[in-house]
């Protein structure tokens, strides 16, 4: 595979995805304190759509682990993690991640997605969404962007819906969520579809 993500495992600081009012930053660890802070005033809003946590999720030590992780999926170019931060005063919004990447004939990826729950239905994470679409397409120069959420998840099939992506179907007990294996509703956007007609293209900025 391709060193899809090379700008993100290079220099000292690394490049920040810009959107309207969103910023996207790959995860560090002076983020902790603000990250642990929205979890965990949000974790009632986001237990319900999310693996079971657990006992030691909102630790310094898990967190660590947490970044670890990221960073080996970015050397392996398997994915990619980042967290949302409003470009107004640099809080943590939430995160979004691409997995699965796979290029041969595929070319594509998954994203997934999270938002604090001060910040929800307030058209951060469309903006996100809309940053992330963007990279995958003029950035990773990938055809496709795989998406799935809980039938019962409105708010997320709207946020899907309005960044163009499209339904394509149900996947019976795809993923297991807070313990229960789940339907899922399976949305996708593929880059030949109307999606340019979006907000201005995102700034790719190397941070210094």
């Amino acid at each position: 595979m391709s060193a899809l993500l090379r700008n993100f495992t290079a220099g000292s600081a690394p490049p920040e995805l810009v959107g309207e009012r969103v910023y996207l930053r790959m995860p560090q660890l002076s983020d902790y304190v603000g990250w642990a802070s929205v979890r965990q005033e949000s974790r009632a809003f986001l237990e319900p759509w999310e693996p079971t946590w657990s006992a030691d999720a909102l630790t310094r030590a898990a967190f660590r682990r947490r970044l670890r992780r990221y960073a080996r999926e970015v050397r392996e170019d398997q994915g990619i993690a980042f967290f949302i931060f409003s470009k107004e005063d640099d809080r943590i919004l939430g995160g979004i991640t691409l997995s699965q990447i796979r290029c041969g004939v595929t070319q594509s990826t998954s994203v997934g997605y999270w938002v604090g729950r001060p910040y929800a239905r307030q058209g951060y994470m469309a903006d996100a969404l809309r940053v992330i679409v963007r990279f995958v397409f003029d950035g990773l120069r990938l055809h496709r962007l795989e998406a799935a959420c809980i039938p019962t998840n409105l708010p997320s099939q709207g946020v899907l819906k309005k960044c163009g992506f499209r339904e394509e179907g149900l996947a019976r007990e795809y993923l297991c969520i807070n313990g229960v294996w789940q339907d899922h509703k399976l949305f996708a956007i593929v880059s030949t579809d109307p999606w340019r007609d979006k907000p201005a293209k995102p700034r790719l900025v190397k941070t210094v």
